[in-house]
């Protein structure tokens, strides 16, 4: 009996080692968190295309993950540098500054661009003084340079084919590279190191973009498959080098390789495939994932949001370029798997704003939609504004959404802003393709929106008074600011343009199921903060996501120390 009874007790505890073995390699951090920002898909193709995709690229998240089926930007001006900065921050613009692509200067009226810092250039081809170089412009901190504060050998690397589309999610703290158009070559700036690693050099040196020479676009499915699409060559539709018809040859009717044929890559699979490239370049000349302090890698893939804009969303080009970036991610998580392992790295998939179906095309289904030309609607409001208070291009122009006044005359002529935005807003709200409009004291008040004000809260969350105007304006549901007779666009605080996926994938860390709780990108950084194990984010205004496995990632992290040789600049 005692025999029996100590044979049962090693194996009790032996039972209880084992799990309590499993149960803390499940609470340890993933090794590597990669962030991949498919920019400007909107959640609607996600859930239209589903059938179409392959076994493991988007349906690794929504058959072995988690989905968000009701993500919605909580801002108004859905830009790519506002929504990358949300996504990276879990901050709103209103509290991390970037509230756009370009705003004006509030005090001079001059443009600002985003990622702008004269005070540094590009290691590769030339930099222009807006260039975007730095994240300077970002008033807050991003989960990855939380991640660096607390465990300074962790590396944080950004890739992308736009500029604010690496810099911004690699904060201040990580290491951007970015795709040039007018080179082919992917670089980073002086704000990160003084020269590129020898694996930069030698991606560069193989001419990567040039491979693309005369490369065929061609469906990836049967005719039948895209007839729920908008056909090719449509008269709303824009024209990149290579046309506005599949199949379509890159570099056709183009004498050598130059900025053209690189902006082509760009607006087709293969720019994706070549950020892809250069990501799994990075992941393995640096190392990312092969110790136990955790490593991030953002991937943000450019060129949905050019072929949108170019061919409209609702176009058979923007179905099938999705279905080509659902295979490459099949053949980049392989990759994963193969250098970091499976059980070992998590994965966050979002966008950075949706995308408005081309006004033209949402007329043909009896849906209303516009184009209100910016600049002529700019200079009818001068001329109204002149008339009234004597005073000549009081409006300097569109702000990230919102028109900015000349105080300084407004100030020595005696006439107050409420004045002049009371007039404006009067005057705009007679145009066509004009919702409604507040003035600067809606946008500061803490009072709560009436039910007659939907877009006022958005409106304030995309308010930051230095870098926004006066007078926030809303266009009027399928309308946009354009004097482009093709294409498309976003911006709005219309659900279109706020809605897009939210997608993870890591058993261990988030669990598996549909969540249809309404939530936000903005909660997508605490919740990779969660995972990594870190303090909550000071500045973030999001909250961790809700998951269906509540606690899975919970509990102690393991360490192991990393040479210096391993570690990345800044």
């Amino acid at each position: 009996m005692r025999r029996i009874a100590a044979t049962a007790l090693a194996a009790l505890s032996l039972f209880a080692h084992a799990a309590a073995s499993a149960a803390d390699h499940a609470a340890e951090r993933p090794r590597l968190v990669v962030l991949l920002v498919i920019d400007g898909l909107p959640m609607r193709q996600v859930q239209t295309f589903k059938p179409q995709f392959g076994p493991d690229g988007l349906r690794r998240f929504l058959d072995h993950g988690v989905s968000y089926s009701q993500a919605f930007y909580a801002h108004a001006h859905t830009v790519t540098a506002a929504g990358h900065a949300t996504l990276a921050t879990g901050a709103h613009p209103a509290r991390h500054g970037i509230v756009g692509n370009e705003w004006l200067d509030r005090a001079t009226g001059a443009p600002v661009y985003n990622t702008e810092d004269r005070a540094h250039r590009y290691l590769e081809g030339r930099t222009a003084p807006d260039a975007g170089t730095s994240p300077k412009n970002l008033l807050v901190e991003t989960f990855g340079d939380a991640l660096r504060t607390h465990e300074p050998a962790a590396k944080v690397i950004g890739v992308s084919g736009k500029d604010r589309g690496a810099i911004l999610p690699a904060g201040h703290k990580g290491v951007a590279y970015m795709y040039r158009s007018e080179t082919g070559r992917f670089t980073s700036t002086t704000y990160y190191m003084q020269q590129h690693p020898a694996w930069v050099n030698a991606f560069n040196a193989k001419r990567n973009a040039e491979r693309f020479w005369h490369a065929e676009w061609k469906p990836l499915r049967p005719e039948a498959d895209y007839a729920g699409s908008s056909p090719d060559g449509q008269p709303w539709q824009g024209q990149a080098g290579f046309g506005k018809r599949l199949p379509a040859t890159l570099g056709a009717g183009m004498e050598a390789p130059g900025e053209r044929f690189f902006t082509d890559v760009l607006t087709s699979p293969f720019g994706d495939q070549l950020t892809l490239e250069f990501a799994l370049a990075a992941l393995r000349n640096e190392g990312l994932g092969q110790d136990d302090i955790p490593d991030v890698l953002t991937v943000s893939l450019s060129s949905h949001d050019y072929i949108n804009h170019v061919f409209g969303p609702e176009s058979r080009l923007s179905h099938d370029h999705l279905l080509q970036v659902d295979r490459l991610l099949q053949g980049f998580f392989r990759e994963l798997d193969r250098e970091v392992g499976a059980g070992r790295y998590a994965l966050a998939l979002s966008a950075d704003h949706g995308f408005l179906d081309t006004p033209e095309y949402r007329r043909s289904k009896g849906l209303p939609g516009g184009r209100l030309p910016v600049g002529p609607a700019l200079t009818a409001l001068n001329n109204h504004l002149a008339a009234e208070f004597g005073l000549p291009k009081l409006a300097r122009g569109l702000s990230a959404g919102t028109v900015l006044f000349d105080e300084a005359a407004l100030a020595a002529k005696g006439v107050t802003m409420a004045a002049v935005t009371r007039s404006a807003a009067g005057f705009l709200q007679q145009l066509e393709g004009i919702a409604t409009s507040y003035p600067e004291a809606d946008l500061a008040s803490s009072a709560a929106p009436r039910a007659d004000q939907p877009h006022l809260q958005a409106l304030r969350l995309s308010w930051y008074p230095p870098r926004t105007g006066q007078l926030a304006l809303v266009p009027l549901e399928g309308w946009m600011y354009s004097s482009r007779p093709t294409g498309s666009t976003h911006g709005s605080s219309w659900a279109y343009d706020q809605q897009v996926p939210i997608l993870l994938w890591g058993p261990a860390w988030f669990g598996q199921g549909e969540v249809k709780t309404r939530v936000q990108p903005a909660d997508l950084a605490p919740t990779l903060a969660r995972t990594l194990g870190l303090p909550p984010l000071a500045q973030a205004q999001g909250h961790p996501l809700p998951l269906p496995k509540e606690g899975a990632q919970e509990g102690p992290q393991k360490r192991r120390p990393r040479t210096p040789a391993a570690t990345t600049a800044r």
